[in-house]
């Protein structure tokens, strides 16, 4: 139950980094291209993209990648690698996921331990006083507590992060709705 912890929050921490990193401020960013846009400069736009960290500037960079062949070749440039990008924002949830399930079962096992414990000190005793059974039914009931508390704390992070990959994406397919809007009006599709 404890490696369950160890591991579980070991992952929760490294999603939390990398998703606090990846958010970024798709406002500011649409409007710099824009504003690169607007000035026919394309490349500085695409350099814009590559300097901004971030899954929504990568898939903005990848529909600037491709302006050339029209907004039917952004549009589908942008869905593709959004694609990618929700990969790499979802990597490692199976694993938290799989932490929440096992720790209580973990600690269900240790109460099925605790009581065999418990019914082996009887037999071995001969006599059903609560003393003999008490270490037994212990160690069952907190094996059981501390998998279940486990559970409880991975789900809390679990559940943060899913909402912040929900906000990032959100965000994402917002701009990469907008960018194709910024690109028109500024008649960069010849």
């Amino acid at each position: 139950v404890l490696v369950c912890l160890i591991l579980g929050l070991a992952f929760c921490i490294e999603r939390i980094i990398t998703l606090n990193l990846a958010t970024t401020n798709t406002d500011k960013l649409l409007a710099n291209i824009d504003e690169r846009l607007a000035d026919n400069d394309i490349e500085g736009a695409k350099e814009l993209c590559r300097s901004t960290p971030g899954p929504t500037a990568s898939v903005l960079h990848e529909g600037l990648k491709n302006i050339d062949g029209g907004p039917i070749a952004v549009e589908k440039a942008i869905v593709s690698y959004g694609a990618v990008q929700m990969g790499l924002l979802e990597k490692g949830l199976v694993w938290i996921s799989l932490f929440i399930a096992i720790a209580p079962m973990l600690g269900f096992m240790g109460t099925v331990i605790g009581m065999i414990k418990a019914f082996d000190r009887i037999a071995e005793v001969g006599d059903l006083s609560p003393a003999v059974v008490a270490g037994g039914i212990k160690v069952a009931l907190l094996t059981t507590v501390f998998g279940l508390i486990v559970a409880i704390i991975l789900q809390v992070f679990y559940n943060y992060i899913v909402s912040k990959i929900d906000s990032i994406t959100t965000k994402m397919e917002s701009a990469s709705l907008a960018i194709i809007d910024v690109m028109d009006k500024n008649n960069v599709f010849k």
